[in-house]
């Protein structure tokens, strides 16, 4: 049996029936047949070859023929396979009035992208997949896996519902490309008192979220093989963004034991000549960590150091807590070509909206033909939503609504610290206390628990206390020691789940 076939035998067959590596664990796991995660990797990869039984296995799930899979049958009997799983076209036989088959056609098929071979993105992905199967069949899910403030009670400020109301009639024809210019100049004042240098309203963009800004830039930015600079963990749409664009994902390690801090000497270790950029997330997502000045003082000297641009995602930006100071990266680099990500998603409990920006600062002159791929890019989508940009004035000034949910006494400050203390006194689970946004990061001690895969530690818990979080790896974490939880459910809630989880930990030993 070749390695090589078998593998891209059952990569087509996988494709075919639409199912995930994580679909073969769980059919897997419901047939009783011992199949993880590292297994199905090594065998999708090409690396290792199945046992009999979990060949067999495999071709039944599939629904192909187990001697074809092997490789013993050769391409072109892939005819008499069920749904032609070796071939991405399927045999029709034409028939005349007299029944006869007078010759055979291929009926054409179309398979996604190989652009998205390694685009990941599992906020949304694998286990939240199985949580909405067990929806549908009428289990209630308590999900801990997504920054959505609005089904926790989180509610939009009244005076930005009035003024959107007010407008409509106004935001039904196309803006500027770039975004309506009361947006932009609100969004402008707001960068000059965070210190951002040289900008002026055409450096503004307002985008559909942060998201489609993000996308936009690695898509203007990189070429098949440049590389760029992102933290790990990180928030996945930036790698699978980079990826996506052709470019490739280099991660930096942000230390647990210095409040999760970048790396300084990982990053400089990671520098090559293909290195065009590099990302910071601050606030952290993840993590809930915050960058003091001196740490982002020495990222800036290593991007001046390798005239790297500096692309700096501060969404949480107003979600601060303890009396810290949130700095932006652009004010200490007026020399360096910066791109700052914001919005009021999170800030102003308004997801579904869909409003962010983007703001170009300092050197722009050493990125004229970039800002040109910029514009064109914003212009074939012709404008982000008007009605959200509308409010932006609104929201950027007077009274932040969001203070007093993190001063002291208010709700999320109070969920931090409940969710922090709730989980670290769980035997086996450890975590550095955040410092923004409203995610905690924490440490499992995976030989306690004997863990080796974090997603099947996560589909566990999902299946045995019908708790959704997403596990490290989702966040391009490479060890399967930690996971994320989002602390806006209110604290009843959090009390409910943070039991339920101690429980789970209390008997849970993984099994492979």
């Amino acid at each position: 049996m070749s390695k090589e076939i078998f593998a891209e035998r059952l990569r087509t067959s996988m494709a075919q029936q639409g199912k995930k590596q994580v679909d073969l664990i769980r059919a897997a796991s419901e047939q009783g047949v011992k199949l993880g995660k590292s297994h199905i990797s090594q065998y999708v990869s090409g690396k290792t070859l199945p046992r009999p039984d979990i060949l067999h296995f495999l071709a039944d799930t599939l629904q192909v023929d187990a001697d074809w899979l092997r490789g013993d049958e050769p391409a072109d009997a892939d005819v008499r396979i069920a749904d032609n799983a070796g071939d991405s076209m399927h045999s029709i036989h034409t028939t005349h009035k007299n029944n006869t088959v007078t010759e055979d056609r291929k009926m054409r098929t179309f398979k996604k992208s190989s652009k998205l071979d390694n685009v990941l993105y599992d906020v949304r992905g694998p286990v939240v997949d199985e949580a909405a199967r067990m929806e549908e069949s009428g289990t209630q899910i308590l999900k801990l896996n997504i920054g959505n403030p609005a089904p926790f009670g989180f509610r939009t400020p009244d005076e930005v519902i009035y003024d959107m109301r007010q407008q409509l009639t106004e935001c039904e024809g196309y803006s500027n490309a770039q975004g309506l210019f009361s947006a932009r100049k609100a969004i402008m004042q707001y960068a000059q008192l965070k210190g951002i240098p040289n900008i002026a309203i055409e450096d503004i963009y307002t985008g559909n979220g942060v998201s489609e800004l993000i996308n936009i830039c690695m898509s203007a930015l990189l070429d098949d093989g440049d590389e760029i600079l992102i933290p790990s963990p990180d928030y996945p749409l930036w790698t699978a963004c980079a990826t996506l664009a052709g470019g490739k994902a280099v991660h930096y390690i942000c230390d647990e034991q210095s409040e999760w801090y970048p790396d300084i000497d990982d990053i400089r270790r990671k520098i090559t000549d293909r290195t065009k950029a590099i990302v910071i997330i601050n606030p952290n997502n993840p993590t809930g960590a915050l960058y003091p000045k001196e740490v982002l003082q020495k990222i800036v000297d290593v991007a001046r150091e390798h005239q790297l641009i500096i692309f700096s995602d501060e969404i949480y930006d107003r979600l601060i807590m303890d009396e810290e100071e949130h700095i932006s990266i652009a004010s200490l680099a007026p020399d360096l070509f910066c791109i700052t990500f914001s919005g009021l998603s999170k800030s102003h409990m308004i997801a579904g909206f869909r409003i962010g920006w983007m703001i170009l600062s300092g050197n722009k002159k050493v990125a004229k033909d970039y800002i040109e791929g910029l514009k064109m890019l914003s212009n074939m989508r012709l404008c982000s939503n008007v009605p959200a940009q509308s409010i932006v004035q609104t929201a950027l000034g007077g009274h932040q609504s969001v203070r007093g949910y993190i001063e002291p006494g208010g709700r999320i400050r109070e969920q931090r610290d409940y969710i922090y203390k709730a989980l670290t006194d769980i035997p086996g689970i450890s975590a550095v206390k955040p410092k923004a946004a409203f995610y905690i990061f924490p440490k499992i001690d995976v030989k306690r628990f004997n863990i080796t895969n974090d997603e099947q530690f996560a589909l566990d818990l999902l299946r045995d206390k019908k708790i959704l979080l997403i596990h490290g790896g989702g966040f391009n974490w490479e060890q399967p020691d930690h996971f994320r939880v989002v602390y806006l459910p209110r604290i009843e809630v959090l009390k409910e789940a943070t039991g339920k989880i101690a429980d789970f930990f209390s008997y849970y030993k993984q099994q492979l």
